[in-house]
């Protein structure tokens, strides 16, 4: 008997919190590998609030998902120091996903210690240990501890353990009431509260404790007082005074976080649907009947935690809708047995009863808040509010253990049964993370526990979208619609499936079933109060969808409106009203659409990224740039502003805007090194800098990556050409032709690079007429074209086609003056053509003398008409030479002229398809962008309900409390009058 004493001896507490974070990190070592899934997406990855640019203090005035407070919108989960934590897991490395559940792992582990010191106030170590050692390893906490958002569950777990024990202190102080204590209580309660607002129950279990723990009070002992109080046979015991007094500080301080609570939400609830909880929606006794029901789920959750499932909304559990109905046997068993248990407690005396009854309290309050029984909230069961709750049910279970192994008979065994428990939780919750791996894993485990939830097949869909296998997902979607065929977001995730997989009719159908299942509009009654916000995105999406039509816009317009009438603060339709506007070419309305928005929402970025696109429409550069450096500073890694502000900066043509232009493009290119764009105006501003090789390096990347960009081909060809590398551009100038072979503008450079560099004439000459093929008024081929014939000799020929040139731009001096060229060379041949008829003539004549004149002089009229020949020919030769020379002056300022035109033109048709290129990018940016904001709001919206309700049941919980604090006084009174009457009627029977 002395050896296992001995043995237990040396298992101090140190070894016992060593053995429970081994076992915490046994079971949680793999959710290390472990994506952002579900919640996470909203709390993390799309929440600006963990970005260091954001001011700390909006953590103070938005949600747990970055909403305001005060916007409708918003869920109202306050839990700022939660997202502090998250803020600095970003700040020490961003969206890393391992960083954040090694924290949530590393917590876990100090909640399990904090509750085996917690449960040793109560029980043996032994007994406290294997409680511990239940709650680290038990599969219902992989909710709370893989799923990053569940630090919620964490953090406030760990100050409510902590504002436990600091009550516990005040009331062993020998002070009447432990004020230092009690002030560190509060403090750590409302610490509690700002993680999650389950936290503010501690205020209830510290309740509990001060009065049958630390004064060992029974149910008995509370009767008699309070019968004694009642009938005055005594006053206030010295005990019921400090009581009172450290409970009214707690009240007192739970009314002050509750108003503060109220506060900042705005005195405004969170919407939530019947999908989200259908009970709540119900008639009696159905509502009573299933929420009574649901306490028995959360129990064999507990006890048997084989079936777990992340999402237990919408049809998830059927409604108990009778007297009848077999389920009501579970609910009975279960009041049944709290019932049992708080009433043998509650009876008697001894260290076994008072541990039931904090068992029993630390079971039961942290988990009203959440139990539908007071108020609605918006989920039917959720996994990680079982948290707290837990360690009451595992001190239950350990206490129960220990009782068993004190029997022989049933030592070996109960050894045995919590060996292969713990055995089967560690192996159950190492399962279960490999299911929070990613969101795919996490719902197709949901769905094999439950295929009645319509929200599950939404969500496998989702993931299956998220990795562009639309097909896929438009099959779960369908599923979804089929389960419950009256959810609005079943038909739009349907819609948008078949809008990916651009079957667009079928798109229009089921966004416009969707519509269908609107509630109409009621007159006096708030819209937005009888339907989720998300569920209004259906007319933004069908308006999304058909404006692609352009014969359609007006009727896209239209939905936009009647979205904003029944939610005047529907953001987003603002924004996609602004887009349609813009394409209606009524940009003074988009302008206007687009400042309303910002009126609602003045710190989204993509806002003032659109105005910005609309003033730069209105040729308001200046306040274009303006807004899209405010869309900078609110959020400065916003890809389309940095691009675009660059851009701008570069088409400004201002050297001193030149180098921020570099740095925001090379912060796109940080964000995006494979867009070819970025290379593309990197090598644009390097032109303009004159750095020729530094551009022929990023015009050579942008091409890599897309072969067959025209502007990049044609503007790094246009380059060499300028700086006399004209061979090395025609190789560029083929690729591009290759791609677009009737590029004009490169048909007419390679053109003249073949006439003027390469004297292939004929080259020269296949390019104009190419052009000529599809643009037959082409100014700039038709004048190139002339100058061919020119070249080849062909005046006449010049002389008509530079007619018709000037016939198409009588305006283009250049064409005017070669014509007046051509036209005088052509008389110049005419004079020499008759000049030469006119001395041939006189030749004759001579000739004619000669003979009449016979044999007089004969030699020396020969010698005479020789010498004269010759003159001639030293004439003609002379006039000639002249010719040439003034053809080649012609010529050479021909060829001037028109590579200057041609390099003006170059110039305007870059700035047109860079303006196109930009217009187009930003459609296909705005589209992706309105997707995932669809996405973000649909989860944002789920829990919003939890504030308002979390907050009915705490004014209902004080005021049951007074009602009975109240009963009890009164049988105190009464108590103590019988007393006193007995009293009196004993004195009087006395002699």
């Amino acid at each position: 008997m002395k050896e296992p004493k001995s043995t237990m001896t040396s298992f101090t507490h140190y070894h016992a919190a060593v053995l429970l974070v081994v076992a915490v990190v046994t079971c949680y070592w793999n959710s290390l590998q472990c994506g952002f899934v579900f919640d996470d997406m909203s709390a993390i990855k799309d929440n600006h609030d963990l970005h260091p640019t954001t001011p700390i203090y909006n953590l103070f005035l938005n949600d747990f998902w970055g909403t305001p407070m005060h916007m409708e919108k918003s869920h109202k989960s306050y839990r700022p120091l939660c997202v502090l934590t998250f803020r600095l897991n970003y700040l020490l490395h961003e969206l890393e996903p391992m960083g954040y559940h090694l924290v949530n792992m590393c917590l876990h582990a100090v909640v399990c210690v904090m509750y085996m010191s917690v449960c040793s106030m109560f029980a043996s170590l032994g007994t406290s240990f294997l409680a511990a050692l239940m709650f680290a390893v038990h599969p219902i906490h992989t909710e709370a501890v893989t799923g990053v958002v569940g630090r919620a569950e964490l953090l406030s777990s760990i100050f409510f353990l902590a504002a436990f024990r600091c009550y516990t202190c005040s009331c062993r102080t020998k002070t009447p009431t432990g004020w230092s204590y009690l002030l560190y209580t509060v403090i750590l309660t409302s610490a509690a509260t700002l993680c999650k607002e389950q936290g503010i129950t501690v205020i209830g279990v510290c309740c509990v404790y001060d009065v049958f723990i630390a004064q060992r009070k029974t149910i008995q002992d509370l009767l008699f007082t309070a019968y004694s109080l009642v009938s005055g046979k005594s006053g206030l015991p010295a005990w019921l005074k400090s009581s009172i007094a450290r409970t009214l500080l707690l009240v007192v301080s739970t009314a002050c976080l509750m108003l503060a609570r109220v506060k900042v939400m705005g005195a405004q609830l969170p919407v939530f649907t019947r999908f989200d909880n259908p009970a709540s929606v119900s008639t009696t006794p159905t509502r009573q009947l299933t929420f009574n029901y649901l306490l028995s789920i959360n129990a064999w959750l507990l006890l048997f935690p084989s079936e777990l499932c992340c999402d237990w909304t919408m049809g998830t559990v059927p409604l108990v809708e009778t007297f009848s109905d077999p389920r009501n046997l579970c609910t009975l068993a279960f009041w049944v047995t709290m019932a049992k248990l708080a009433f043998g407690a509650l009876t008697r005396d001894g260290k076994r009863a008072k541990a039931t009854i904090m068992a029993l309290s630390l079971m039961v309050l942290p988990f009203l808040p959440a139990s539908n029984l007071f108020f609605p909230v918006g989920f039917v069961v959720a996994e990680r509010i079982l948290y707290i709750p837990s360690m009451g049910f595992c001190l239950l279970v350990a206490m129960g253990t220990s009782l068993l192994a004190k029997q022989r008979n049933l030592k070996f065994v109960t050894y045995a049964a919590v060996f292969s428990l713990l055995v089967f939780h560690s192996a159950k919750t190492i399962s279960r993370n490999f299911d929070w791996e990613s969101e795919y894993s996490l719902f197709q485990s949901a769905l094999k526990v439950n295929t009645k939830n319509a929200k599950l097949w939404n969500n496998v869909g989702h993931a299956l979208e998220n990795q562009d296998r639309h097909a896929e997902a438009l099959d779960y979607f369908l599923r979804a619609a089929g389960v419950q065929p009256d959810d609005i977001g079943a038909h739009m995730n349907v819609g948008r499936a078949y809008k990916n997989l651009e079957r667009f009719q079928e798109s229009e159908e089921a966004y416009r079933r969707a519509m269908a299942l609107m509630p109409s509009v009621i007159p006096g009654k708030k819209y937005a109060t009888r339907v989720a916000p998300s569920h209004l995105s259906v007319y933004v999406n069908l308006a999304n969808l058909i404006r692609e039509d352009d014969g359609r816009l007006m009727e896209a317009d239209s939905l936009y409106r009647q979205a904003i009438s029944m939610r005047p603060d529907f953001t987003q339709a603002y924004i996609n009203r602004g887009e349609v506007l813009m394409r209606l070419n009524r940009s003074k309305e988009a302008q206007q659409s687009y400042e309303t928005a910002l009126q609602l929402d003045s710190d989204n970025p993509d806002i003032h990224y659109n105005l910005g696109i609309v003033l730069l429409e209105q040729g308001e550069r200046t306040k274009a740039l303006k807004c899209l450096s405010r869309a900078l500073q609110l959020d400065p890694h916003h890809k389309q502003s940095l691009f675009n502000s660059a851009v701008m900066m570069q088409e400004s043509g201002d050297p001193a805007l030149r180098p921020e232009a570099y740095r925001r493009l090379h912060e796109v290119l940080e964000q995006e090194p494979q867009n070819e764009k970025v290379y593309f105006n990197l090598g644009m501003l390097s032109m303009d800098d004159k750095n020729f090789s530094a551009a022929d390096l990023w015009f050579r990347q942008s091409i890599q990556l897309k072969p067959d960009f025209r502007s990049a081909l044609f503007n790094l060809a246009l380059m060499l050409s300028q700086i006399r590398r004209d061979l090395e551009a025609l190789p560029y100038l083929d690729q591009l032709l290759t791609h677009f072979p009737h590029h004009s503008k490169g048909l007419i450079l390679k053109g003249d690079i073949l006439m003027n560099k390469v004297k292939d004439v004929d080259g020269a000459k296949k390019c104009f007429e190419k052009i000529l093929e599809t643009e037959p008024k082409n100014v700039q081929a038709n004048h190139n074209l002339c100058v061919v014939y020119f070249e080849q000799g062909d005046l006449y020929r010049a002389e008509k086609c530079l007619a018709q040139a000037h016939e198409l731009a009588p305006e283009e001096e250049y064409i005017t003056n070669h014509w007046n060229i051509i036209r005088g060379k052509i008389q110049q041949a005419e004079m020499a053509r008759r000049k030469q008829q006119q001395l041939q003539r006189e030749q004759q004549e001579m000739e004619q003398q000669q003979q009449q004149l016979q044999q007089e002089k004969e030699q020396q009229k020969e010698q005479q008409l020789q010498r004269e020949m010759e003159q001639q020919k030293k004439e003609q030769q002379q006039q000639k030479m002249e010719q040439e020379q003034q053809v080649q002056r012609e010529k050479e300022q021909q060829a001037e002229m028109a590579r200057r035109k041609q390099q003006q033109l170059q110039r305007e048709q870059q700035e047109m398809e860079q303006q196109q290129q930009q217009l187009q990018q930003e459609k296909e940016q705005q589209k992706e962008q309105q997707l995932q904001r669809e996405m973000e709001q649909q989860k944002k919206e789920q829990q919003q309900q939890k504030m308002e309700q979390e907050q009915q049941v705490q004014r209902e919980k004080a005021q049951q409390m007074k009602e009975q604090q109240q009963q009890v006084e009164q049988q105190q009174m009464e108590q103590q009058k019988e007393q006193l009457t007995k009293k009196e009627q004993q004195q009087k029977e006395q002699p």
